[in-house]
């Protein structure tokens, strides 16, 4: 006789996954608080925590002393997502961005405090920016990299960016509070602007995507050479373009306005 899968339930497992599931509505919790919600023992919401924070699914808040999630939950989300469907979905996007503006388009995610390009389409045109699929990208000077700056809480983004920010080109923004007044401008707009601070010449621009949490799990973008990307062009067609693209993907992974 075949047994139920719940049978072969282990109950510390259980109680690991309990611990996990409250942060889902809450940022930050204590472990008095998990142990009246869970009726748990403190000591063994304790050994819990201890135990995930040292695999990363959790961290300490060192000034309030409560746990919030880790950048491995963050890591393994982004994976379910690459594998289970943003590549999938994003690919005929951003193949229509390219019909419509003939320049590159490209999706990207945040790994290690690092920008990575996952997938690209290029521009039907002679002269065209370079991939950089699979290649890790700083976040202050790459507009893929700001956008998800600029929708992070304050202290994420103080602890993803150095304190020295490398400058790459002549116009790359090497003071953090100049960077941190461009975040606040990002996120009324909605998008993200690349004006040669990364390469010579080049221009992109970027917005968010977001997932059924309303995390921003990955960005869309457009590329191109400077000169045929002009402020003009940016406002009325590029930054609109990735603003719908960005809402249009956001949507086929479960996010609701």
């Amino acid at each position: 006789m075949r047994r139920e899968k719940s049978n072969y339930l282990i109950q510390a497992v259980a109680h690991a996954l309990d611990v996990l599931e409250q942060f889902h509505a809450d940022g930050e919790l204590g472990v008095t608080e998990l142990s009246k919600r869970l009726k748990l023992h403190k000591n063994n919401v304790f050994r819990i925590l201890a135990t995930l924070e040292a695999r990363g699914y959790i961290e300490q808040n060192r000034a309030t002393e409560n746990y919030r999630l880790g950048t491995r939950c963050l890591q393994l989300g982004q994976s379910y997502i690459q594998h289970m469907g943003l590549l999938r979905q994003a690919r005929p996007i951003m193949s229509e961005i390219v019909k419509t503006c003939h320049e590159s388009s490209y999706v990207a995610v945040i790994r290690k405090g690092q920008v990575v390009p996952l997938d690209v389409v290029e521009s039907d045109q002679p002269v065209r920016i370079i991939s950089h699929v699979g290649e890790a990208l700083p976040l202050h000077c790459t507009a893929a990299g700001k956008v998800h700056l600029a929708f992070e809480p304050l202290e994420e983004v103080q602890r993803d960016l150095p304190e020295g920010l490398d400058r790459y080109t002549d116009t790359t923004i090497v003071d953090r509070r100049a960077l941190l007044e461009q975040l606040k401008t990002i996120a009324t707009t909605g998008y993200a602007l690349e004006n040669g601070e990364y390469q010579n010449d080049v221009r992109t621009v970027a917005a968010p995507i977001r997932d059924y949490t309303r995390t921003v799990v990955g960005s869309v973008a457009v590329s191109g050479p400077a000169y045929r990307m002009s402020t003009e062009r940016i406002e009325k067609e590029f930054a609109p373009l990735v603003l719908k693209a960005g809402r249009e993907l956001s949507t086929r992974l479960g996010y609701n306005a």
